[in-house]
Parts: structure tokens; C-alpha cells; sequence
């Protein structure tokens, strides 16, 4: 099996020196071999990219956002035909209210939003009650199902389930395992389909927040 491995070096301090390309505005795109994506629905939002998968986010007075850098898959090879998949990140977030830092992304056929979430504001996401749990990286992680009826997505609009990986204690640095959630959770009968993304991200949720990130890695993907 050919072996697909991602590795995110993520500071988020403050100061970076590199060439900026600042977004308002709801955007994806291609640099230096990272995807990114800024998309909200509505308030005030700025990432700016600083090359390398680097960026800053604030955000504030929104509803929704999410700012993030990874990969994005061309959704014919689920994660096993991709191969192992892992995160390392290192991280200084600073959210004020409902946020999320996580691993995020899609699959199609079926549908999914995903998050493997290492650290949130004051609300720890989702707020239901967990029908499984992980141990993986040092770390428990308690798993759920959640389902959007009608909301914003991918393809617009519509019904979808999302999956959660939740650790139960706040982590700002590590190893992500991402191949190790996805086995749990289809071991639990959650069903994931072909792989559209996997990113890096920061989400804020009626809240408000920054941070600069002054390094991104990707060490091999090949």
C-alpha cells in the first residue's frame, strides 16, 4: 500500500515575517503546495497566508468560520486506499468563546463532515452524549454522531452526519493520528465514503478569537 504521510508543523504565535496574501472574503486556493480555505457566513474575518501553509486568523462579531490549510483529494480513494495519514502540530490558540481547533474535512459518497478535535473555548463540542471512545496519542478521545439537517456543505445545502473525535483533556501540540479515528469510527459503523480533504483548522462559533501562525510543514506526500 502506498504510504500518504502528512505532517503539519503548526505554531501560532505572534509576528511572521514572510510575504502576505490577506483574505476577507470567503476563498480557497493553492499555495506552496497547501490547500487552503477561509469560509464564513457572515461577520468580521481575515486570514492572511504567509506562505508554507502559514497563516494568521481573526476573527469576530460572526456566526461561523473556519480557516484552514491541508490537502485536498480529487474524492476517488478512500482513506485506507490513501494510506496512513497523520498530524503534527504545535499550536498557541487563543479563542474567546465557542471555538475549535481540530483536524477537519469531508468525505463523499457518503457525505461526512468530520472533526478530531485537540482543543476548544468554552464550549467542548458537541453536546451530545458519546457512543464510543479512542485511545490514541497519549490521549482519550470520546467519539460521536451528530447529523445537519439542511445546512451548509460541500455541495450546498443539505442533510449530512457529522463524526467527532473529541479529546477529553485541552492539547496544544502532538502527533494526530487521523488514519486511527477514521478506523475507530468505521469500527463503530460509521461509515466513511472517498476522500475530499483533510485539513488543519481553526473554527470559531459565536465567538471571537486570533492567533499567527509562523510555520507550517509538510514533510512527504508522496
Amino acid at each position: 500500500m502506498r504510504t500518504i504521510l502528512l505532517t503539519l508543523i503548526i505554531l501560532f504565535a505572534f509576528g511572521c515575517n514572510n510575504a502576505e496574501i490577506t483574505i476577507t472574503q470567503n476563498k480557497s486556493g493553492v499555495q506552496d503546495g497547501f490547500n487552503y480555505e477561509l469560509w464564513h457566513d457572515f461577520g468580521d474575518v481575515s486570514m492572511t497566508l504567509t506562505g508554507n501553509g502559514t497563516f494568521t486568523c481573526e476573527w469576530d462579531n460572526i456566526n461561523n468560520v473556519l480557516f484552514r490549510t491541508g490537502k485536498k483529494f480529487n474524492e476517488t480513494q478512500t482513506h485506507s486506499e490513501l494510506g496512513d495519514i497523520f498530524i503534527t502540530y504545535a499550536a498557541d490558540y487563543r479563542p474567546i468563546g465557542n471555538s475549535y481547533l481540530c483536524v477537519y474535512g469531508w468525505t463523499v459518497d457518503p457525505l461526512v463532515e468530520y472533526y478530531v478535535v485537540e482543543s476548544w473555548g468554552t464550549w467542548r463540542p458537541p453536546g451530545s452524549e458519546p457512543i464510543g471512545i479512542i485511545e490514541v496519542d497519549g490521549g482519550t478521545y470520546e467519539i460521536y454522531e451528530t447529523l445537519r439537517v439542511e445546512m451548509p456543505s460541500i455541495v450546498g445545502d443539505t442533510t449530512f452526519p457529522q463524526y467527532w473525535s473529541v479529546r477529553t483533556d485541552k492539547k496544544a501540540s502532538g502527533t494526530i493520528s487521523v488514519s486511527e479515528h477514521f478506523k475507530a469510527w468505521e469500527e463503530l459503523g460509521l461509515k466513511l465514503g472517498k476522500m475530499y480533504e483533510v485539513a488543519f483548522c481553526v473554527e470559531g462559533f459565536q465567538s471571537r478569537g486570533n492567533g499567527k501562525c509562523t510555520r507550517t510543514y509538510i514533510n512527504r506526500w508522496e
